[in-house]
């Protein structure tokens, strides 16, 4: 949930009739609107090259990409509308259900023992899990990395979720990218920490000894309605769980989890001062 993204290499992006839908549609309106792929570039703030290939089927859009493109052609959503369903089509079939319960849910529940969890992660940081297998290709990474970074916009919406974060005090420590990308990205911790009321993190000290957090990661999701649904994953499958019992015994874990962990407030110092050691 860190580390794993739920992403078929096998899934071709060139397969995407939507990506294929993306492209035809900007061609038209650059048509239209009388401009060149450089003017079209200039004018969104992207590369003339990342223009051409997003219209030769090349590369996946950024859900900021085309929200850029909205605003210059007029176009009322169109190719957010377009983008999101992009990103729904190169997730693997089994992440999908959870990824629209993610999308809609009231609040989330989020225990990471060895990675910060991915929507907060920051893009540097991203790319170097997504690649540290070695079994991507760059441009599948990229894929990756983008997806993730899209999902992240649940965020910064206008309802928002209450987002709940336990980590591992480990997480912060463990050098993922080098000391410049855990730098940022545990100020980025302490950005989002600060700036979102609606985001609480919190920290499991190295202090504490065995607790019920070390069997693995896992996320609890509250639905608008209805009851409470847990997810797992692993190297190749995800599992939702919204069986009551066992549903209720991860609720107890959470708890059990979040007692080991700091408050919000001693959190982000503890945050704020690994950060000052990676330099």
């Amino acid at each position: 949930m860190g580390r794993i993204h739920p992403y078929r290499p096998e899934d071709s992006m060139e397969r995407s009739p939507m990506l294929e839908h993306f492209a035809e549609e900007l061609r038209l309106a650059r048509s239209a609107a009388g401009m060149s792929q450089e003017a079209l570039a200039e004018a969104i703030n992207y590369s003339q090259a990342m223009v051409a290939k997003v219209e030769n089927c090349g590369r996946r859009p950024s859900l900021d990409f085309a929200r850029r493109c909205d605003r210059l052609f007029d176009t009322d959503g169109r190719f957010e509308r377009i983008q999101k369903r992009i990103s729904r089509e190169i997730i693997v079939q089994y992440f999908r259900e959870w990824a629209g319960v993610e999308q809609e849910a009231k609040a989330l529940r989020w225990f990471e023992p060895a990675y910060v969890p991915g929507l907060l992660q920051t893009e540097a940081y991203a790319r170097t899990v997504l690649s540290s297998t070695g079994l991507l290709t760059t441009e599948e990474v990229e894929q990756q990395v983008t997806a993730r970074l899209d999902r992240q916009e649940i965020l910064t919406r206008d309802k928002p979720p209450l987002f709940t974060v336990v980590l591992d005090e480990s997480a912060l420590r463990r050098p993922i990218g080098g000391p410049a990308v855990m730098r940022e990205q545990l100020l980025h911790l302490v950005k989002v920490g600060t700036s979102l009321p609606q985001v609480r993190i919190h920290v499991v000290p190295s202090r504490v000894g065995a607790y019920a957090g070390l069997d693995g990661p896992f996320i609890i999701a509250t639905p608008p309605v209805g009851e409470p649904v847990a997810y797992f994953e692993g190297h190749f499958h995800g599992q939702m769980v919204d069986r009551a019992d066992y549903v209720n015994h991860m609720l107890d874990v959470w708890d059990s989890i979040r007692g080991e962990a700091l408050p919000h407030q001693q959190s982000i110092e503890l945050i704020a001062e690994v950060a000052e050691t990676w330099t």
